[in-house]
């Protein structure tokens, strides 16, 4: 490490802090298998009730395809928050069930609250049961700031 390089450290997040982060986040990752690989697609979300992900996707979508064959189907959720040049900041992780929403109250306000960013028909609601929640923060040790944080 040289001088002007800080001293980093990764920290482990508890679950709340993690999910905390995830909900503040505008956008993330979709992890999901597709013809037996891996596909991600970029989605924005909102975390509902400190616990659950809801995210909207088109009814042609390979994810919405995905959840409804299966009627739920294991997939994991990403979002950070990185400076690319300082290299500091933090990353959620989220594994668990996807399943359709089919409430229509609920879709309703999914449709009124989460608005896709793509020009795109998003007739679907997904919801993903957060099981296994991972969080990192990156830090600069040198600083003192970072322990206000969440």
């Amino acid at each position: 490490m040289n001088d002007t390089e800080p001293d980093r450290r990764v920290i482990d997040l508890d679950r709340d802090a993690a999910l905390r982060l995830l909900a503040s986040a505008p956008f993330g990752r979709i992890v999901f298998m597709r013809d037996a690989l891996p596909a991600v697609r970029p989605v924005n979300h909102l975390v509902e009730n400190d616990e659950t992900v809801i995210v909207r996707t088109g009814i042609t979508s390979k994810l919405t395809t995905a959840v409804r064959a299966n009627s739920a189907v294991v997939v994991t959720y990403q979002a950070d928050d990185i400076d690319p040049i300082g290299r500091l900041g933090w990353s959620v992780t989220v594994t668990g069930l996807a399943r359709p929403v089919t409430d229509p109250a609920r879709i309703a306000r999914y449709e009124r609250i989460l608005t896709p960013w793509v020009d795109k028909t998003m007739d679907s609601v997904i919801e993903i049961e957060t099981t296994i929640v991972a969080g990192i923060r990156l830090i600069d040790c040198t600083r003192t700031d970072h322990h206000h944080a969440p």
